[in-house]
């Protein structure tokens, strides 16, 4: 591909780059799976790599497409997102502060409240923009931003996020899961490393668990990323880093499908007399409507959630009267997919009990609209 810096990112994503492997000019890469590599007689390695779990060929595909995408300096993949998040953890020094918010991904929430008890870190929780910027009245050392926040989708202004978190001395992280590329680059807005759950949009097949970190810049805090990385070894397997890639090449369409659709079940959901309310930050009624239109840049993405009238009671039950969409785990796949998700995240959970988390997929639309119109007549009747 010509090196013509005004190409589209979705012309990047589908030709991978443009690079084709040598010496057969593949257009789909090899998968890689050598784990060591042979030195010269003097004790060189003229093929730069000393061992897979430092540096696998089988990762340098899709880690350069999603630092072009994301506008990085670098980036790594992970064997998961939690291994993705908890590598930046890791990196943290002893005595270090973390500010993060109240509504985000439960199971990392978890992890954190007990990695930051376990390894004596300081973690402090907000309820929004306005108690983030009391906590950084005092120095942090991270600052950790998901935006939209699932299950609920609160929006963060991610640029006034890094002003703050840079008053208060924090690197700021960012949680892009949801937007992808497609809608959001959060390093163009100020934060220093961007992280997904490559489980979800990025490869958007459910088939590959992966995680990847996007740096700004690659400076120590980086290098010590990567050191746990490696030393953790929770490194991606040569085949899911392969389909991961495969999976990128589609990224932009899958992902604009799907949240034109979500948009259009939003908004006919939005007033549904046995709804009591559609979460989707598409929604001009939504809260975070204007930052979200300020910082998505052409669609809002494809989660939305209803809180269905009648309580948890009738929410398990339109789950359960569902016929097209999967009563699964998971988000961003071309299977859309709903759940009761106060019953996944169990006691605890910060979740409204009336709440159906729902992943739209690329089915047409249409079917989508009936089969939930269908799945709360049910339940009411």
């Amino acid at each position: 591909m010509p090196q013509d810096e005004n190409l589209s990112p979705a012309t990047l994503a589908a030709q991978g780059l443009g690079s084709a492997a040598m010496p057969h000019r593949d257009i789909v890469p090899p998968i890689h799976v050598a784990t060591t590599f042979e030195r010269d007689p003097d004790g060189s390695l003229p093929g730069g790599r000393l061992y897979a779990r430092d540096a696998s060929p089988a990762f340098d595909p899709a880690e350069a497409l999603l630092c072009r995408l994301e506008g990085g300096a670098a980036a790594a993949l992970f064997a998961s997102g939690m291994a993705a998040a908890s590598a930046v953890l890791l990196a943290l020094k002893p005595g270090a502060r973390i500010v993060a918010p109240q509504d985000m991904y439960w199971g990392l929430r978890g992890w954190m409240i007990e990695f930051c008890a376990n390894w004596q870190l300081t973690l402090d929780f907000h309820a929004g923009e306005g108690e983030l910027a009391a906590r950084l009245q005092v120095p942090a050392d991270l600052v950790w931003v998901e935006t939209p926040a699932n299950p609920t989708w609160e929006i963060t202004d991610i640029a006034r996020a890094a002003e703050l978190a840079r008053a208060a001395g924090a690197r700021l992280v960012v949680d892009s899961t949801v937007p992808t590329p497609v809608f959001t680059r959060p390093l163009a807005l100020g934060a220093d490393i961007v992280m997904h759950s490559a489980t979800k949009y990025l490869n958007g097949h459910s088939d590959v668990v992966a995680g990847v970190l996007v740096t700004r810049e690659a400076d120590a805090f980086w290098a010590r990323v990567k050191t746990a990385r490696a030393a953790g070894g929770a490194v991606l397997g040569p085949f899911e880093a392969w389909l991961l890639n495969r999976g990128l090449r589609t990224l932009f369409p899958r992902v604009r499908t799907a949240a034109a659709s979500a948009a259009r079940i939003a908004g006919h959901f939005e007033h549904h007399p046995a709804v009591l309310a559609v979460l989707y930050p598409g929604l001009p009624s939504h809260p975070g409507h204007d930052v979200a239109r300020r910082q998505m840049d052409g669609g809002f993405g494809a989660m939305l959630s209803l809180r269905v009238r009648g309580g948890e009671a009738a929410a398990r039950e339109v789950a359960a009267r569902v016929r097209l969409f999967r009563r699964a785990t998971s988000l961003g796949s071309v299977e859309s997919l709903i759940e009761h998700r106060a019953a996944v995240e169990g006691p605890g959970s910060r979740c409204p009990a009336d709440l159906l988390r729902i992943s739209v997929g690329i089915e047409h639309t249409d079917d989508l609209i009936a089969d939930l119109e269908q799945a709360l007549a049910a339940a009411a009747g």
